[in-house]
């Protein structure tokens, strides 16, 4: 499920940056191009409720690398910019998108941290054998 909506994130982002910002979703270590982004996704917790669904929490920071000198200002048009594209995803194969909670970002040296939140109930599917026939014949005694 994390990579499926770290997928539609990048997915978003490609629609409103275009092509010439790369996205990673793995650690870079050397040959950074600006701009781009990171995703990653910080402590998921799940949360048992009835009937076997599970409440999913998912934080994820999207940092942004800019390529201007100016830093701060490019940061906070980038963040404006990510308010509106990140507010509803669709996860691949999913027919209905899904909100975000907890948009927020701060600038940290130079580098856009932008954390946003796709929270959602999954529902636990168990595999079930079926059973074989079950065949039964009953006599029914006489006497008294």
């Amino acid at each position: 499920m994390i990579n499926s909506i770290i997928e539609a994130i990048s997915i978003s982002l490609n629609e409103e940056f275009g092509d010439g910002y790369e996205t990673h979703m793995e650690e870079i270590k050397q040959g950074l191009k600006e701009p781009c982004f990171f995703i990653t996704c910080l402590n998921p917790t799940t949360e048992l409720f009835l009937g076997k669904r599970y409440f999913r929490t998912n934080q994820f920071c999207i940092q942004y690398f800019p390529e201007t000198n100016e830093k701060q200002r490019e940061c906070n048009g980038v963040a404006e910019r990510m308010w509106q594209c990140l507010e509803y995803i669709t996860i691949y194969g999913e027919d209905k998108p899904i909100m975000e909670t907890k948009m927020k970002y701060e600038v940290v040296d130079g580098v856009l941290n932008f954390f946003v939140n796709y929270d959602c109930f999954i529902k636990k599917t168990e595999q079930q054998t079926t059973m074989e026939i079950l065949r039964a014949s009953t006599d029914v005694k006489e006497g008294g």
